[in-house]
């Protein structure tokens, strides 16, 4: 076991978490001269850059090695930070985003195998568990640090995150690299080979659609919309600081996921799941009252934390080949792609009328269940009690 990666990427979890404008990141970006349209133009423009760059870096990263690809990473990390803190326009805040997506292709599963070759064995799921939870705890540190010092100084949470991300870049430095597993030369071979196999099964395809629509949905009514319904409804950028670490606490609800589920059908569960967030979509279309806007917004959040973990399952238990992480991979490009035309959907209707961009989201969730009850009908009975999760 290598104790000092372990620690220092437990550091660097921590100090990247701290994103001290997360609160107030769409009025942010408002307040440096970006529309909500443009916004979602450019996070459209990253997700597709993350997509092209996936494939690309990961052979990079088994060349190069590990930490050289972590210590580029937390590098351009730390200058996209800096970017976004001088940022003023679309064309800054757009060079911060493309930055950040080469950070994002880079950084996927790089992380992840500096800590499981660190490792001993036995010893890597209860390390990822400590990793993850550091992220959102620096991101509850940074949220709270926000709502008690920061307020309605802006430039001052820029600041800070560069800091914190600079720390960050600093500590990379003091990695020891990890041997890499031999690049596979026929991986680009066999992801076309899957990404054809799924284009032909339809009712997979349903699925993947029909989870994306509910994932983003998810994704811009609590990261980007639930800011302005906020203001919408006269709260301060304080209160929205402690209105965040309540939505990011809500977020760990995921973990009573296999739980609920267990003691439950999982058609009525899913149902039921995109059934109430249809409903808190439209909740939030039509009201100004904060407290009504606070619950939708969390009705929304605790819903799809308790669906991932369920998702992710079904799309595991639907992989008939031993390249495993090659086809969920090639599930996460499809999702993405039709994510990047969700987000330009809700930027168009948000900068018209905040109620149209929830009454689209409202929309997804009818049309996601839809194909999912399609997706569920079609599976055999067999396939079915496959699916059921593990007692």
């Amino acid at each position: 076991m290598n104790k000092k990666n372990i620690y220092i990427m437990f550091a660097i979890a921590l100090l990247q978490g701290m994103v001290f404008y997360g609160p107030i990141a769409t009025l942010y970006r408002q307040a440096h001269g970006i529309s909500i349209l443009q916004i979602t133009i450019i996070e459209s423009i990253s997700l597709a850059l993350c997509l092209l760059l996936e494939l690309p870096w990961g052979i990079i990263a088994d060349k190069i090695g590990y930490k050289r690809s972590m210590i580029i990473c937390c590098v351009l990390y730390f200058v996209s930070k800096i970017i976004f803190w001088q940022a003023a326009g679309f064309a800054a805040f757009l060079l911060e985003r493309v930055l950040l997506s080469v950070v994002i292709a880079g950084l996927s599963g790089v992380d992840t195998s500096i800590l499981y070759l660190s490792c001993e064995k036995g010893e890597s799921h209860k390390v990822f568990g400590i990793y993850n939870s550091l992220q959102t705890t620096g991101l509850l540190i940074a949220a709270f640090v926000f709502s008690t010092a920061v307020g309605d100084n802006y430039k001052l949470s820029g600041l800070l995150t560069v800091i914190s991300y600079g720390i960050a870049a600093l500590l990379s430095l003091g990695l020891k690299d990890v041997s890499p597993e031999k690049c596979n030369s026929f991986y680009a071979q066999e992801f076309v080979s899957l990404l054809r196999q799924t284009f032909k099964n339809k009712h997979l395809l349903l699925f993947l659609i029909g989870v994306t629509f509910l994932s983003e949905t998810h994704q811009t009514i609590t990261v980007f919309l639930n800011q302005l319904q906020y203001v919408k409804s006269g709260l301060s950028s304080s209160t929205i600081g402690y209105i965040y670490i309540a939505v990011t606490i809500a977020g760990l609800s995921g973990i009573f996921s296999s739980r609920l589920i267990k003691k439950a059908n999982i058609a009525r569960t899913v149902g039921f799941i995109y059934t109430a967030s249809m409903v808190a979509c439209v909740l939030l279309a039509f009201t100004t009252s904060a407290w009504l806007s606070v619950a939708g917004i969390l009705i929304i959040r605790i819903l799809y934390s308790i669906f991932q973990p369920l998702q992710m399952n079904l799309q595991n238990k639907q992989v008939f080949t031993q390249n495993r992480a090659t086809a969920l991979s090639m599930n996460a490009i499809i999702m993405d792609s039709v994510g990047i035309g969700t987000n330009v959907a809700f930027g168009y209707l948000a900068d018209y009328s905040l109620t149209l961009a929830f009454l689209l989201g409202a929309g997804l969730c009818l049309f996601g269940l839809i194909m999912f009850i399609v997706w569920y009908r079609n599976q055999s009975d067999t396939t079915q009690n496959a699916l059921i999760l593990d007692k």
